[in-house]
């Protein structure tokens, strides 16, 4: 099919894929989804949907599995629980409660077999429609103070066809992920040194063949023609139907793929290391515990370190 490079559109949706079954946190996972594991007190879904809805996203999709109601769940309204907050006075606490319902209009779908990010994505068509549409992953968020998404989306619109959000990673950490390579972007389209055109895809590559250390994460904007693609992709990287291919097919048959380097501060809760990384952080970030929790993380410190 000829490529759809439509522009002056920008994405209202955004569907996050959170099917999987997070095995590096197992056994907790077992019954909990990952996804709505407590940073502080807020699962990490809501930094996400709270993430998209700052960047004008009114409407999100989730792709959920077996066993993940419960974050549907945490988006609906819990009236009987509002009423005691209510009756007590804490206004404050119901505010926060209430929150996460005025986010932004949740939806789902189920994936019933995991077959990879790209199979994921594709159960979204008929809520997507024709119009281009964010992905955001479930097991990262950027710092609120360093947003992406809404560069992309306006990058996007411009543009039209593929936009992702890219790192530089250490040599050792490329076959972990998506490598793009890339060149100049066009003149008028962002900041030179963040703003890139990509050349190339390749998914998970051994160091010595990585086209560079530049590394897509877990924030795509896409054209509805990534649906045809993905019909089109077989199984690539670990027998799943991986959205790197489908990506690189669409570049392969002309749409425009551009990338924004992002340097801000990036939580990875995908591993139980950056997990509590997260934690820690935005502890500290908190005004009604920061300062307490930063004294006794530096006498514990201290105290081990000792």
């Amino acid at each position: 099919m000829p490529p759809s490079h439509s522009t002056g559109r920008r994405a209202t949706r955004a569907v996050i894929p959170a099917a999987g079954l997070a095995t590096r946190f197992l056994p907790a996972t077992k019954t909990v989804p990952k996804e709505l594991f407590p940073v502080v007190d807020r699962p990490v879904l809501h930094y996400i949907v709270e993430e998209a809805a700052a960047a004008g996203i009114t409407d999100v999709l989730l792709i959920t599995g077996r066993g993940k109601v419960s974050m549907v769940d945490y988006f609906d309204r819990r009236p009987d629980l509002e009423e005691k907050l209510r009756d007590k006075g804490d206004e404050e606490l119901l505010a926060a409660v209430r929150r996460p319902a005025e986010l932004a209009a949740i939806y789902t779908r189920r994936q019933q077999e995991i077959k990879g990010l790209g199979d994921a994505i594709g159960f979204a068509e008929s809520y997507v429609g024709d119009e281009p549409f964010a992905v955001l992953l479930g097991d990262e968020f950027p710092d609120e103070s360093t947003p992406v998404l809404p560069e992309m989306l306006d990058l996007q619109a411009r543009t039209g066809g593929i936009v992702l959000a890219l790192v530089e990673v250490p040599e050792h950490e490329v076959k972990r992920y998506g490598i793009v390579s890339v060149t100049a972007a066009e003149e008028g389209l962002g900041d030179p040194g963040r703003t890139v055109a990509v050349t190339g895809l390749v998914e998970k590559p051994a160091p010595e063949q990585a086209p560079s250390r530049l590394a897509i994460i877990g924030r795509y904007v896409l054209p509805s023609g990534i649906f045809d693609a993905i019909r089109r992709t077989p199984p690539g990287s670990g027998g799943e139907i991986q959205i790197t291919d489908a990506i690189a097919l669409m570049l392969a048959e002309g749409t425009p793929v551009h990338g924004i380097v992002y340097t801000g501060v990036r939580y990875d809760i995908g591993v139980p290391l950056g997990y509590l990384q997260a934690v820690v952080r935005l502890a500290c970030q908190r005004k009604d515990l920061g300062e307490e929790f930063r004294r006794w993380l530096a006498e514990f410190v201290s105290s081990e370190v000792g």
